[in-house]
């Protein structure tokens, strides 16, 4: 009976392991299966359905996330699945996977450099990783797709690419890497889309200019110039933020500006810097031979013999040019009276020239003849100390200048913050290139206060040109913003100063106020007040620290400022002005934390492509596919805005699902869910908001972003539903 027992237990623990292999060896590859186990423990074991710590069968019982084919694992997709930990250096263990989509979690540490070779697609986007991009890259020759944005990698972008021949997309954007572009990136000649922004990366583009590039994002970086003209041609190429040499007014040549051109710079400076001064070949034949002398006494006598005939040729050529420039003033007296061109700039003129001239300017504008006094005065020592200010001054007619021994210093620091401030050029040309209404800056004091235009100076690049902080000597700061050749260079002059004109008269609170602009030197330049908190943009995306003071409250207080805004541009203005350019990166917020909206009144100035830009960014309303932008499309715009004040999310994020890319698709249909509702509400506000105020927030936005323009309300009944929602909520 015993024996039989036995047996009967022998044979069920047979059956037993026979029927439980499969859940303990399984279908799966072993391989992958201790792939996964390892990354699973690494990521700390979350909660994920049908998932085991140890063994296992992915494929076999449909873990959640993992695709197999066959008994290879070959896909891994956890998008937004609130994952932590780090991820495996057994990553590289994975038999066959093709994908890994570990995307929108929180995962931390540094990229494993032990990578499966067998990758088509890795993504990683929107995590917490650190450190550096591993130069293993280098052995994925399968690779197709790269997304790396949106993490806290730092270092250099490996020289890696050689065997990335198919990669057709790569997106290393939202990170702190930093050096210039490595030259493998020249080999990848399938690549399509590459995004870089928001990065620190230095050097040229040259790299990239054979690559056949449908799609390039560089913003925001230190990249310099000249970009490559193959490179200008990518249908999307967005390049902002970036001090390019071609944006940066050149450095005059080394000599004084004072003097005229056809006077040599003194060679008595020549002992002092050997390197720049005359060749051997273009010293007299008395000076090669004493210079030949081995003995000091005499070299010194030589020196000085050469100085002597050297000052004696330049008193000389100082008298021709005094009785050419005399010859030259008696034929065009008149011609200069009109003109103002010599003013009281303190040259020992003819005194029967001076008085007279004097006498004009001061009945047609004593003020500006003094300021132009004191301006040329200011203007001769910045020309004197070009080295340092790199100020382009090629296109100064220097006859218009009287020689001098030495350089005036500059004025006072007061002085030159107060006083409008005047180049040498002659009155009248001044006088035809000022609004009267706003501050006329030359491109030297601007220069002066950018430090050169410099990269520490950079805010950012726009679609209209480069921003820079200046700060005046008395400690006030301004913005500057320098517009490119593709905003302005369909404009006159005399069409640029009207479009000046009509800025400066935008008067209002929520909008950036004009304080100056400066035509000189074909410079186009305008200047505005400098709002420290950034923009909206920054605060709902990149500003950790600004973020959090954005209440509800302050999110609707926000929103009713731009629709503010926007209200009187649409109706108050005259004639009415339509921004175009509506978005969240347009909207500065000063240090109280108030709207201010930027960029109004220049959309004369959009390049022609504007549309599809604001379209790419999604903010641009459906009607902008037929050409056609009017102020309901600003509504739709604003709609927009207010849907990133609700969510916390971007207008556009290449690195979500297909489906959630677009804010305005995603949200459309879930703000009139209640339930979807709440869930859409940005998380940063842990809960704190009204309901009752969360579904009208939903109707203004349902209102502004009707795809019909005539459905939109006019922006009176925005403001009038916002006020109305606050005041309840208050």
């Amino acid at each position: 009976m015993g024996c039989l027992h036995w047996r009967i237990h022998s044979c069920f623990f047979v059956l037993l392991m026979i029927f439980a292999e499969p859940y303990v060896t399984g279908f799966t590859d072993p391989r992958d299966v201790y792939a996964l186990n390892s990354l699973y423990a690494s990521l700390g074991f979350p909660p994920l359905p049908n998932w085991i710590p140890f063994g296992g069968d992915p494929c076999g019982l449909n873990w959640q996330g993992v695709l197999c084919v066959n008994s290879n694992i070959t896909s891994i997709i956890l998008n937004g699945a609130n994952l932590g930990g780090e991820l495996s250096e057994d990553l590289g263990s994975f038999a066959s996977i093709i994908q890994i989509d570990l995307s929108n979690n929180h995962i931390g540490g540094s990229i494993p450099s032990n990578l499966p070779i067998t990758m088509r697609s890795f993504s990683l986007s929107g995590n917490q990783l650190s450190g550096s991009i591993p130069d293993s890259l280098s052995s994925l020759g399968q690779l197709t797709d790269l997304s790396l944005n949106n993490n806290n990698l730092t270092g250099a972008v490996p020289d890696a690419f050689q065997q990335l021949n198919g990669l057709i997309n790569m997106d290393l954007s939202g990170n702190s890497l930093s050096g210039q572009l490595p030259p493998s990136m020249g080999v990848l000649s399938s690549l399509t889309t590459l995004h870089l922004q928001n990065n620190r990366l230095t050097g040229t583009l040259d790299v990239l200019k054979d690559l056949p590039l449908r799609a390039l994002n560089i913003e925001n970086n230190l990249f310099s110039g000249p970009i490559p003209e193959k490179l200008l041609s990518i249908p999307d190429f967005r390049r902002e933020g970036n001090p390019f040499n071609t944006t940066i007014i050149p450095s005059p040549p080394a000599s004084s500006p004072s003097l005229p051109p056809s006077i040599a710079p003194s060679p008595h400076i020549a002992p002092t810097k050997r390197a720049n001064g005359p060749s051997a070949s273009q010293l007299p034949q008395f000076g090669r031979e004493v210079h030949n002398s081995t003995t000091k006494s005499v070299s010194w006598i030589a020196i000085a013999g050469l100085l002597a005939v050297v000052l004696l040729a330049l008193g000389l050529c100082a008298l021709m040019f005094k009785c050419c420039k005399r010859r030259k003033l008696k034929e065009k007296t008149m011609k200069k009276y009109e003109m103002g061109a010599f003013g009281a700039l303190g040259h020992k003129q003819d005194q029967s020239l001076s008085m007279p001239h004097y006498q004009v300017d001061r009945e047609s504008n004593e003020i500006s003849l003094r300021q132009s006094v004191g301006g040329s005065k200011r203007k001769t020592a910045l020309l004197n100390q070009g080295k340092d200010h790199s100020i382009d001054m090629t296109n100064l007619d220097y006859t218009q200048l009287p020689p001098r021994a030495h350089p005036l210093p500059l004025l006072p620091a007061e002085r030159v913050a107060s006083d409008p401030i005047v180049s040498p050029l002659s009155s009248s040309q001044h006088a035809s290139n000022r609004v009267d209404s706003v501050k006329f800056f030359t491109i030297a004091s601007l220069q002066q206060y950018t430090k050169s235009f410099s990269p520490e100076n950079l805010i950012g690049e726009g679609t209209l040109g480069t921003v820079y902080k200046a700060e005046l000597p008395g400690g006030k700061v301004l913005t500057v913003k320098k517009l490119n050749t593709t905003a302005s260079r369909h404009l006159s002059d005399q069409k640029f100063l009207e479009l000046v004109s009509t800025i400066s008269k935008l008067q209002h609170a929520n909008i950036v106020k004009l304080v100056g602009h400066c035509l000189e030197h074909g410079q186009r330049l305008l200047v505005y007040d400098y709002c420290r908190n950034g923009t909206l943009y920054e605060a709902l995306h990149l500003d950790v620290e600004i973020n959090k003071k954005l209440s509800w409250n302050a999110r609707m207080h926000l929103a009713l400022q731009a629709a503010r805004a926007l209200e009187y541009l649409h109706e108050t203005c005259q004639p009415p002005i339509v921004h175009q350019n509506f978005k969240s990166a347009n909207i500065l917020l000063d240090d109280k934390l108030a709207v201010r909206v930027s960029d109004s009144g220049l959309a004369p100035l959009l390049p022609s492509d504007s549309m599809t830009q604001l379209q790419g960014h999604g903010y641009g309303a459906p009607e902008l596919e037929l050409g056609s932008y009017t102020y309901q499309s600003d509504v739709y715009s604003f709609g927009i805005v207010m849907l990133e004040l609700l969510t916390g999310r971007k207008s556009y994020e290449r690195s979500r699902p297909r489906g959630e890319q677009y804010l305005v698709r995603w949200a459309n249909s879930r703000l009139h869910d209640i339930d979807a509702l709440s869930r859409m509400v940005d998380p940063s506000l842990n809960g704190a908001y009204p309901s009752k105020s969360l579904s009208r927030l939903a109707d203004i936005i349902s209102l502004c972003i009707q795809r019909e323009p005539e459905f939109r309300p006019p922006m009176s009944e925005i403001v009038q539903n916002l006020l109305h929602m606050i005041q309840r909520d208050s």
